[in-house]
């Protein structure tokens, strides 16, 4: 188990525990994700961290589709940034307590400000990192919100 599953199942979130050998060899966690399990990339998002303002430890998080790119324009925006830039990776690892390529947004080891990209609101149910590479978690966008504490917001151009 892992803390975002515990999580899941300590609040009692309806959810669905997707399992796949990672290939070490693929280019994109979030596209092997989708492919593997044969999901629509639509409901298989990412989650990423940018850091705000120049400051490497001011985190915050981003959830997007993987067959979309994160607008760092939008995620300042967001999070009532002047400039956001990707998270360093050691960092991010540091902060969340995931591998980069398995960072959940749940169950992270500090609370960040979490952004879900506006999309998801759509949609039945999503899937995110479980918190290790070949695991993913399913449950409704609007669990993952109460979750994270989060917000929808335009994320990708």
């Amino acid at each position: 188990m892992t803390p975002a599953i515990n999580l899941a199942k300590k609040k009692k979130i309806t959810h669905t525990i997707h399992q796949y050998e990672h290939d070490p060899r693929a280019d994109s966690y979030g596209l092997e994700a989708a492919e593997v399990l044969g999901q629509d990339p639509a409901i298989v998002f990412k989650t990423l961290l940018f850091s705000l303002n120049g400051e490497p430890k001011n985190l915050a998080v981003a959830i997007i589709p993987v067959d979309h790119k994160l607008n760092l324009k939008q995620a300042a925006k967001a999070a009532k940034a002047k400039k956001a830039e990707m998270a360093n990776p050691d960092i991010a690892q540091k902060t969340t307590g995931y591998v980069v390529g398995g960072i959940s947004p749940l169950g992270q080891k500090k609370a960040l400000p979490t952004f879900i990209h506006q999309s998801a609101q759509a949609l039945e149910t999503i899937c995110v990192s479980a918190g290790k590479r070949g695991l993913e978690i399913e449950l409704a966008p609007q669990d993952l919100v109460m979750l994270t504490r989060g917000q929808f917001a335009e994320l990708c151009i």
